[in-house]
């Protein structure tokens, strides 16, 4: 038996993070730990380069991203049958999933992989692969079925 009490899911509202929330709250359900989906909100490089972008163009991205999150963490509670929570950070994919599992004292990220390969895999990196790296957790790897 596992010591999951508290399992952190990073989500990027793709199919493989549908994936990853299903499995993460199956293990919340069946260990009966606390589930937080995380969403990393990432800068675009325009709004850092150029900062007299409106201020507006951020705060309604993050506003959708909130909503559609909301909706995420519903079908999670769904599956899971309890409460779960949601938080979006902004910052670098990988360094933030590390930085919130460790400060949040979570026992196991459940992330979901797009399955690169080849120099896709070289150019675009895997935040999958650097979590793992970089956890001071168990990490738990998910792909599409099909893959």
């Amino acid at each position: 038996m596992s010591s999951w009490k508290k399992i952190c899911c990073p989500v990027d509202f793709s199919e493989t993070s549908r994936v990853a929330l299903e499995t993460a709250a199956g293990l919340a359900r069946r260990e009966e730990a606390e589930l937080t989906l995380l969403f990393v909100l990432e800068t675009p490089a325009a709004v850092a380069e150029f900062p007299i972008l409106p201020a507006e163009f951020l705060e309604q991205t993050i506003r959708e991203v909130e909503r559609k999150l909301d909706r995420w963490r519903a079908e999670a509670e769904h599956l899971r049958g309890a409460p779960a929570k949601a938080e979006v950070v902004s910052g670098s994919p990988a360094h933030e999933i590390v930085r919130y599992a460790r400060e949040g004292g979570f026992d196991l990220v459940v992330v979901g992989t797009h399955g690169r390969t080849g120099i896709r895999h070289m150019v675009l990196g895997s935040v999958a692969e650097r979590v793992i790296r970089e956890a001071h957790c168990a990490v738990l790897v998910v792909r599409r079925s099909g893959k």
